[in-house]
């Protein structure tokens, strides 16, 4: 298939890059630079230049896929509901290049989105609160004739080069001097090797049922103060608790994140696609060191 991938080179999204192409697809990915374009020209795509908020961009390249992998969004924390309303934006005007078509839209989603304190699972809804309407506009599609599914991702989606939260727990804790846990650090995320995940999303734009929800999850749920140990441990640091009065503080952005409590189940994802977690765990993966190298 030619596969038209937004984020396609990010973290995750050059990963699902290299799964597409070494399992024999067309990736043309959306470039809003030259070095973005250059990088998925050495990887061995085709360009196509665009940006989020260029909406024709994006229906002009959906209209010309077999299928699409939408993983781009705008990490931007500190304006999150518009960055949200970008995405939801983004997903419509793709959704609408492909209405009637039956081809597959693969849309990405995030397990925080969904009631903490308890093990959500596929058939869970996000929370009505959740800023994230993603999930809600990949659905309309499904009605529309596309075959959109969802694939949720872990709050930690890990492995080497990652930049997102584990990194700047690592950060923080350098800074602070100290490696940090809130309460008793019992709350839990799930996490998943970065990539496992990318060969879900290659299996979701092959075989995903029209209106799947998919949990890219290989850790359940992975205690913040098991976290805080490894990270005390390889930068020779104290760990402590602190209380949930103090997190603000002390973890700035990422302190929702830090206190949520988020297990997550991936059972019915790999049930209906054959998917299976085989790369390292969380844990695993942070006593390979690679986290704490200083560049």
């Amino acid at each position: 298939m030619r596969i038209f991938v937004t984020g396609a080179t990010g973290f995750i999204g050059s990963a699902v890059v290299r799964e597409l192409i070494d399992a024999g697809h067309q990736v043309v990915g959306l470039a809003r630079s030259d070095k973005s374009a250059a990088a998925l020209t050495a990887a061995g795509a085709d360009v196509h230049h665009g940006t989020l908020d260029d909406l024709d961009s994006l229906r002009s390249g959906a209209a010309a896929a077999d299928g699409v992998i939408h993983l781009a969004f705008i990490h931007d924390f500190s304006n999150f509901a518009a960055a949200a309303e970008t995405d939801k934006l983004a997903i419509e005007a793709i959704g609408e290049a492909l209405e009637g078509s039956g081809k597959p839209f693969v849309v990405t989603s995030g397990t925080l989105t969904l009631t903490p304190g308890r093990l959500s699972t596929e058939e869970d809804a996000p929370m009505p609160t959740a800023h994230r309407r993603s999930e809600e506009a990949a659905m309309v599609m499904v009605k529309r004739g596309v075959r959109s599914s969802i694939v949720r991702l872990s709050p930690s989606v890990h492995g080497p080069s990652d930049y997102g939260f584990i990194p700047t727990l690592i950060d923080i804790a350098r800074t602070k001097g100290v490696s940090a846990y809130i309460g008793d650090g019992s709350n839990r995320w799930p996490a998943v090797h970065r990539l496992d995940a990318a060969r879900l999303f290659r299996m979701a734009v092959e075989n995903a049922p029209a209106g799947s929800r998919l949990h890219a999850v290989g850790d359940e749920g992975v205690p913040l103060r098991d976290i805080a140990d490894v990270i005390g441990r390889h930068l020779n640091l104290p760990v402590v608790s602190i209380s949930h009065e103090e997190a603000a503080d002390h973890f700035g952005w990422i302190s929702f994140a830090a206190s949520v409590d988020n297990p997550t189940s991936s059972a019915r994802t790999q049930e209906r696609l054959g998917w299976r977690p085989e790369h390292a765990s969380l844990i695993s993966d942070l006593e390979q060191g690679h986290y704490f190298k200083v560049l």
